[in-house]
C-alpha cells in the first residue's frame, strides 16, 4: 500500500501513541475535578499546553484546546466578528480558505454581516494590493490561511501583516493547519498575526484535538458555554490523553523540520519533473513557494474521481483536492478562484507526501502512473 493522502490526514505516531495510551490509562481523572486525581490531570493539561506555547514561541495562556481545525476556524471566525460587532461588521476572507472558514463567513453574511472575498492570481496567491482595496473602515476581521489545503501555495502572510500594520482594529487569523510543519514558523505566525487554528491529526496525532493561537489581549466570543474551562473561552471537559499526545506530536513534527523539508521536496520534484512530461498532465502545483508535501495535478478528460480510483486498484491512495468536500463532488474551488475552467479544475487530484513516504514508493507510483495514463488515452 501506498498513502499518498496526508494532508487529509496522517496516521498516529508510534511515539504520540504511546503517549496517548499512557495518559489513558494511568491519568483518567477530570482535570476540573478538586481531588488529587483532577490534579494530577491538570498538571498533564497544563503541561502540555506550556509545551505547546513554548514550540511556538508564544505564551501558555494564548493556547486554546479544540477539537480541531474545523473547530478553531469557526469559533475565531465567528467569535471574532460577534465580539467586535459593536466596531464594524465587515469582514474579509481569501477565495481559497478551506470550508470551515468560507461557510462561517457566509453564516455571518446571513447574520446581517458584510462579507468580501479577497481573490487570488492565476497561481493560488492572495493579491495583497486586492486585499487592500478591499478593507473598509468597519473592517473588524481578515482570514488568510497560511497554506493552501487543495494546491500548497504558501500564501503571503508576511505581506499581509505589513498591510495591516498600521490597523489595530483589525484581527488578523491564519488558518495554520496546512502550514504547521511544512512552512518556517516564522513565515505565517507573524507577531501581527492575533489568532490562529491547528489540527493534531494532519501531524500525526489523534483525531479529534486541535488548538488555537489566541494573542494576549484579543478577545472572543466563545461557541461554548457551560462549565468554563479554558478560562471560560470553550467549555468542555478537555481531552487530556489527545491533548498529551497532539503536544508531543507537535515536537516531533518540529524537530525534524529541517530534514523533512529537504526530503520532501526530493520527493515532489521527481513527481513533478516526471509527471510534466506527459503530455496530457496537467500541473497546478509548483515547488517555488509552495508546500514541499502537496503536488496537484489532472489528465486532460479525466475526472478527478475516476483517477482516484484507478490508483486505488493498485492500493496507492491519493484525492480529489480536499477531502472536507471531495464527497461532493465538486470541482476544486482554489482551481475556479484561480480562473481555471470548470472542465478542467474537475480533473484535478492531489498527492500529499510526508516523512513515512521513500523514493521507492514515489517510483512505484511512476510506474503505475504510466500504465493508468496509457489506459486512460486508450
Amino acid at each position: 500500500m501506498i498513502y499518498f493522502d496526508n494532508a487529509a490526514t496522517t496516521k498516529v505516531d508510534s511515539q504520540v501513541l504511546k503517549t496517548y495510551t499512557e495518559v489513558v490509562e494511568k491519568i483518567w481523572g477530570n482535570p476540573s475535578s478538586l481531588h488529587q486525581l483532577g490534579s494530577q490531570a491538570n498538571r498533564i493539561l497544563e503541561a502540555s499546553r506550556k509545551q505547546i506555547a513554548a514550540l511556538l514561541d508564544k505564551e501558555a495562556g494564548e493556547i486554546f484546546f479544540t477539537s480541531g481545525g474545523t473547530e478553531g476556524d469557526n469559533w475565531v471566525i465567528k467569535g471574532v466578528a460577534l465580539e467586535k460587532a459593536y466596531l464594524g461588521k465587515h469582514i474579509i476572507v481569501s477565495a481559497i480558505e478551506h470550508p470551515a472558514v468560507k461557510e462561517s463567513a457566509l453564516w455571518l453574511e446571513s447574520q446581517g454581516f458584510t462579507v468580501d472575498f479577497a481573490p487570488v492570481d492565476q497561481h493560488g496567491f492572495v493579491q495583497v494590493g486586492a486585499l487592500a482595496d478591499l478593507i473598509r473602515e468597519d473592517t473588524t476581521l481578515i482570514s488568510i490561511m497560511g497554506a493552501n489545503n487543495e494546491i500548497g501555495s504558501i500564501q503571503p502572510i508576511k505581506a499581509i501583516s505589513d498591510l495591516l500594520a498600521d490597523k489595530p482594529t483589525i484581527s488578523f487569523h491564519v488558518d495554520a493547519v496546512q502550514a504547521i510543519g511544512k512552512v518556517a514558523l516564522d513565515e505565517f505566525l507573524t507577531d501581527r498575526v492575533d489568532f490562529a487554528t491547528f489540527s493534531g491529526h494532519k501531524f500525526h496525532s489523534v483525531r479529534g484535538v486541535g488548538f488555537a493561537y489566541i494573542k494576549e489581549g484579543k478577545k472572543i466570543t466563545p461557541l461554548l458555554h457551560g462549565g468554563g474551562q479554558e478560562s471560560d473561552k470553550r467549555s468542555t471537559t478537555e481531552n487530556v490523553a489527545g491533548i498529551a499526545a497532539t503536544a508531543k506530536a507537535l515536537r516531533l513534527l518540529l524537530d525534524r523540520f529541517d530534514r523533512s523539508q529537504e526530503r520532501l521536496l526530493a520527493m515532489k520534484q521527481i513527481l513533478l519533473s516526471s509527471l510534466s512530461s506527459y503530455e496530457d498532465v496537467t500541473i497546478f502545483s509548483d515547488t517555488e513557494n509552495f508546500v514541499p508535501n502537496i503536488l496537484t495535478f489532472g489528465i486532460k478528460n479525466i475526472r478527478g474521481e475516476v483517477l482516484v480510483h484507478a490508483f486505488e486498484e493498485h492500493e496507492i491512495f491519493i484525492s480529489t483536492t480536499s477531502a472536507c468536500s471531495s464527497k461532493a463532488g465538486k470541482p476544486a474551488g482554489t482551481l475556479i478562484a484561480m480562473g481555471i475552467p470548470e472542465k478542467i479544475a474537475q480533473t484535478a487530484v492531489r498527492i500529499s507526501l510526508d516523512d513515512d513516504n521513500d523514493m521507492a514508493e514515489v517510483e512505484q507510483f511512476l510506474t503505475i502512473f504510466k500504465q493508468v495514463y496509457e489506459k486512460t488515452k486508450k
